[in-house]
């Protein structure tokens, strides 16, 4: 199994990483702080002061403004490939009084910033839910239904892949190689560089594997989907700590 292409626009726009905001009919692109409330409606935290909130501002007799939020995936580890882009768009409208207070516990959920404690004063919260979703990848633009991405759940694992990556590499190298090694069948020895982990997501791992300038991908499933960083490291840590102490057996 691996992720849907509406799994991962979800993923994507989940409030992790850097978003530009194209506001219809208004210069642009802007800068924007963005997270995904429980029923993935994007929610904006937008300075009182900033172009932005200009930009947002409807028109005379309008309560909304058409929005497009452009969110391109970053590579948690050199190597790592790009999961693309998400493009999702809506009709923004600003919140106010008990609807922003309970939309600030919502972007808290995901990205527990400061700025919130200003709501309302320095800063104000929009929202809009997405009614047409776009996976680009590559040369290809995949269209994904709105109900199948409101029904699709971020990936667990996404917010700290780069972290799993860079511990597996730098505590426990040796052991994933050898594991990597017998699932995929590779040689012990041979011209080939160490296979390794180059992405995680909660249905398995992306391995890159043979010579340098040639070097190709696999994927390893997990038996079920993870649900989190705990599941994750309840499964690997026979493997890891078997391998470690038996390396460790044969030093002493």
């Amino acid at each position: 199994m691996r992720p849907s292409p509406a799994e991962i626009v979800r993923t994507l726009v989940a409030g992790r990483l850097p978003g530009l905001a194209h506001v219809a009919h208004r210069p642009g692109p802007h800068q924007v702080r963005h997270v995904t409330d429980p029923d993935g409606r994007v929610l904006l935290l937008v300075p009182v002061v900033s172009d932005l909130a200009a930009a947002l501002r409807p028109a005379d007799g309008e309560s909304d403004v058409a929005l497009v939020l452009d969110v391109l995936d970053l590579p948690p580890a050199a190597g790592a490939p790009s999961l693309g882009r998400a493009w999702v768009s809506g009709w923004a409208t600003r919140l106010d009084g008990a609807e922003e207070r309970r939309a600030a516990l919502d972007f808290a959920a995901v990205e527990p910033t400061g700025d919130l404690l200003d709501v309302g004063t320095r800063f104000r919260l929009h929202r809009f839910e997405v009614v047409e979703a776009r996976w680009e990848r590559g040369d290809a633009v995949r269209r994904i239904d709105p109900t199948a991405y409101a029904e699709a759940e971020p990936d667990p694992l996404h917010p700290v892949e780069a972290g799993l990556l860079a511990d597996l590499a730098e505590h426990h190298a040796t052991e994933v190689a050898g594991y990597l090694r017998r699932q995929l069948g590779l040689p012990e020895t041979g011209p080939d560089s160490a296979p390794r982990v180059v992405r995680i997501d909660r249905y398995g791992l992306l391995v890159a594997h043979g010579r340098p300038g040639a070097r190709r991908r696999a994927r390893l499933a997990f038996p079920r989907p993870l649900a989190g960083r705990e599941e994750l490291a309840r499964l690997l840590h026979p493997l890891l700590c078997r391998h470690a102490a038996a390396r460790h057996a044969d030093h002493a």
